[in-house]
């Protein structure tokens, strides 16, 4: 395992070394290329400043990365948020209410990532992880639909079915009815050097979605003033800032004088609890993709959130989490360590410095292209055959979660998929709390029975049914040399049926069902080679005649 980490007690210098920058240099702009659009999409459909959506962006590059232990993830505004942010800022009243909830929201995660609350992460199935990867892939194809034809009435980058009164579909409807061919002639351009620019071995080092933006650049240059013209709400568009004074303006401060104020703390408890389990869902599906296969700490992480999360509250910004979109377009550009994730935020800062013009001239078609491809790469055809073949307990809430997600939203499309999955698992836990073999001696039966690791209480009925059909006049083994715990109920079941089995012809023996399991009407049931020359068993599933 510390073969694959990049230890954090090593400091900086490894993730700015020349070996790593290659790979993480390119891999930065693409996610500054990527986040871009999705900090102003997300800070519009909020009903905050623009503005707010690229600091939480600049921050959650160069402030929360720095603090997280993840060598992939990317941080920043998150869709999944959008519906509280907004009812947010409503019910508080003023804008600079809510970023005080926001500071607060960031100091009860760094609470949280003390108590080491990083751990519920482990707890989701990974069908349901993969689910959920899907879902944001599928979501992300559907909702760049309308920006590839250049129909842009919805915000960019949201990650649910159905916000603020907008369908999904019925925006695609509308887009293909309006269809804007200078934008599609830009999509398609833009997805062909995609697709194809990696086969071009000695062209593969410079990233395809940089040619990309490049030459969306170019086109809506040539197509002004003809019939192809891209208008300029299909145009990214960023706050031109021309001095100093235009710059520190843009900044907004918390209303400490609502500290006391309740309902500040009840939006800054829902806002750290919902950014905490996003952020710990889409570190868990990063760390799934990520080539080197390193396990990120998710307590840092929570920490590095809730820094994160005040450094933005204290400035104006929107609350963050680690986002699977940035991160899987960070992951799918190839890159190495946490460098570039920080040196996406310094390229978020200096755009908005030096090159506003420059940024406000690229087609938002293209920037649709880009998230169109990252979006197949999570949902690709491959990944359903492989759920399927695993078999109806993976696939089943695999694609549970998957409909769950694009139909509803993350959080509550998680929630669903957990709940199949965890059906799941206690269908299987009942299902083979043991297995058995059956064998002769001379003419009788001889059936071993041994015993799951774990026998809970939920596996009494089971257990009792497999006893009670057991064959008559046979030799029965009940081992529990596998087991750690045995509940007290099922060790019940074991004594009464060691009783009654000889009304039946039944010789039962017991192996290693032991004390520690603190059962003392079992004492003279354990076996010893004193006591007795016959084996000992335990139970699993049901056998026939």
């Amino acid at each position: 395992m510390a073969a694959n980490h990049l230890s954090a007690s090593t400091g900086f210098k490894q993730y700015f070394s020349p070996k790593n920058l290659k790979k993480d240099f390119p891999a930065s702009v693409v996610v500054f290329l990527v986040a871009l659009p999705l900090c102003l999409g997300i800070a519009l459909a909020s009903g905050a400043p623009l503005f707010s959506g690229l600091l939480t962006g600049i921050i959650g590059g160069i402030v929360t990365a720095s603090f997280s232990g993840s060598q992939l993830s990317v941080s920043g505004p998150a869709a999944g948020l959008t519906v509280i942010v907004l009812g947010a800022i409503t019910s508080l009243g003023a804008y600079e209410t809510f970023l005080l909830a926001v500071l607060i929201a960031g100091a009860l995660q760094i609470v949280l990532g003390f108590l080491k609350a990083g751990t519920i992460g482990n707890y989701f199935p990974s069908a349901v992880i993969e689910g959920m990867l899907a879902a944001i892939g599928i979501i992300l194809i559907l909702k760049q639909i309308p920006h590839a034809v250049g129909y842009d009435a919805e915000f960019e980058g949201s990650e649910a079915f159905n916000i603020n009164n907008q369908n999904t579909f019925s925006a695609i409807s509308n887009a293909l009815s309006a269809v804007s061919m200078g934008a599609v002639v830009i999509s398609i351009v833009s997805l062909a050097v995609l697709i194809y620019w990696p086969r071009f071995k000695k062209l593969s080092g410079v990233p395809a979605p940089l040619i990309v933006v490049v030459f969306g650049i170019i086109f809506n240059k040539v197509f002004s003033g003809s019939s192809l013209e891209i208008k300029s709400e299909h145009l990214v568009n960023v706050p031109v800032v021309n001095s100093l004074g235009e710059f520190t303006a843009l900044f907004v401060s918390p209303d400490f004088s609502q500290i006391a104020n309740p309902q500040v703390w009840t939006v800054a408890a829902t806002i750290a609890i919902v950014a905490s389990l996003e952020s710990l869902l889409s570190l868990e599906a990063v760390d799934k993709i990520d080539p080197m296969k390193r396990v990120s700490p998710t307590n840092r992480e929570l920490v590095a959130q809730g820094v994160g999360n005040m450094v933005s509250g204290f400035l104006g910004g929107l609350p963050m989490t680690a986002v699977i979109v940035r991160s899987s377009a960070n992951v799918n550009a190839g890159g190495k360590t946490k460098a570039s994730a920080i040196l996406h935020g310094f390229w978020l800062l200096l755009s908005l410095l030096l090159i506003p013009g420059l940024i406000n001239s690229i087609p938002l078609s293209c920037l649709a292209a880009i998230l169109l491809v990252t979006g197949y790469k999570l949902a690709k055809i491959a990944l359903f055959k492989k759920m399927y073949k695993e078999g109806w307990a993976q696939f089943i809430p695999f694609i549970v979660t998957v409909l769950a997600v694009v139909f509803t939203d993350l959080l509550k499309g998680v929630a669903i998929g957990m709940v199949v999955g965890v059906f799941y698992i206690l269908r299987n836990n009942l299902r083979n709390p043991y297995f058995y073999t059956i064998g002769r001696n001379g003419d009788k039966k001889v059936i071993t029975i041994k015993l799951a690791e774990e026998v809970s209480f939920l596996n009494k009925a089971a257990i009792s049914y497999t006893l009670n059909h057991l064959p008559h006049e046979s030799d029965v083994v009940i081992d529990g040399s596998n087991s750690r715990y045995i509940d007290p109920d099922v060790l019940e079941i074991i004594r009464n049926f060691k009783h009654s089995a000889y009304s039946k012809g039944i010789i039962v023996q017991l192996k290693n069902i032991k004390h520690k399991y603190d059962i003392p009407q079992l004492k003279d049931l354990i076996y010893t080679p004193e006591k007795d020359q016959t084996p000992v068993v335990n139970s699993n599933s049901i056998i026939e005649n």
